[in-house]
């Protein structure tokens, strides 16, 4: 039997759904390795940061979170947008008093792609009573001049994470400040939706429970039913948030004394209060790898970890 308490499951559990949440948001895609086995989805997982090497696998207990989404969406304010291929990879640390550390990957702990706003530059900010937006607009007969992508990414560390809302439904599992980047020539690189300073505040909750599965393997992935790893999978739940605010665009524009910033603010009713907009993660899949033991191996449980991680590596 593996030397973890019943608490300890039911935190791990619980991890795995609160963390789903975070599936549909996004940084820039790095280079990762390929991993055999039933290590192949923890491909970005911090093992070799100093907190998971540090887990000695009785107070702390060190397992690789992954958790995506194919399809979703985002209201904001009057506009849609549907969401792609998104992914999170991040290290949780499970505590003996109920409690979780989280710890990102060196190049940040969300990926996404890129989504395409429908209707464009002309959907977001057209027509227009200003007479500069209207110049614009007027220009936008050419599709790679209207085309709008947008992407979310995370600002900030997530916060008031709660474990055991994680295995319920409609209650808040954690606080991810993120912001949305929208790009278009005539956008410039710095249009958000939210920021650093002030971001948009998502408080994801379950909207349906996923399906459960247990697997294990050896130390370097290979299928084994006494290995000494194991994965919860939990599959195809639906989550989202519908009670958080969205502030106005800024950035937008290379400047220009703030009037593109203005004409999308405009156009699709931001900011926004709460209770106007929404966000929906269809069919989420989530994945958390850890030691089926760690007790055994303390109190070198995060080392063992890391290593275990490293041989899977094709």
């Amino acid at each position: 039997m593996p030397l973890v308490s019943s608490r300890t499951k039911l935190a791990t559990v619980s991890a795995l759904t609160a963390l789903g949440a975070f599936a549909s948001m996004g940084t820039a895609t790095a280079a990762v390795p390929e991993l055999n086995g039933g290590w192949a989805p923890s491909t970005r997982c911090p093992v070799d940061a100093p907190a998971m090497l540090a887990a000695d696998g009785l107070d702390r207990t060190p397992q690789c979170v992954v958790s995506f989404s194919l399809s979703g969406s985002i209201k904001l304010g009057k506009t849609t947008v549907p969401t792609g291929r998104t992914n999170l990879q991040m290290g949780a640390i499970q505590n003996a008093d109920g409690t979780s550390t989280v710890v990102a990957p060196p190049a940040g702990a969300l990926i996404a792609d890129p989504a395409t706003v429908p209707g464009g530059l002309l959907g977001l900010m057209c027509p227009s009573d200003i007479p500069f937006i209207s110049n614009i607009c007027k220009q936008l007969t050419d599709g790679k001049l209207n085309k709008i992508t947008a992407t979310m990414e995370s600002v900030g560390s997530p916060s008031d994470f709660d474990q055991i809302a994680g295995v319920l439904t409609d209650q808040p599992i954690v606080t991810l400040p993120v912001r949305i980047r929208l790009e278009n020539p005539f956008l410039g690189g710095n249009c958000y939706i939210g920021t650093k300073e002030k971001p948009i505040l998502l408080r994801p909750r379950n909207f349906t429970a996923p399906e459960f599965g247990l697997e294990r393997f050896s130390a370097d992935g290979t299928p084994n039913e006494e290995g000494d790893i194991s994965r919860i999978n939990l599959l195809g739940s639906t989550q989202g948030d519908n009670t958080f605010a969205v502030p106005g665009a800024s950035g937008c524009g290379l400047g220009l004394l703030g009037l593109i910033d203005g004409a999308v603010n405009l156009k699709t009713g931001l900011p926004s209060p709460a209770g106007k907009n929404s966000l929906v993660l269809n069919n989420t899949q989530t994945y958390l790898t850890g030691l089926y033991a760690p007790g055994v191996v303390a109190p070198d449980a995060g080392k063992v970890f890391s290593q275990s991680w490293h041989s899977a590596v094709k």
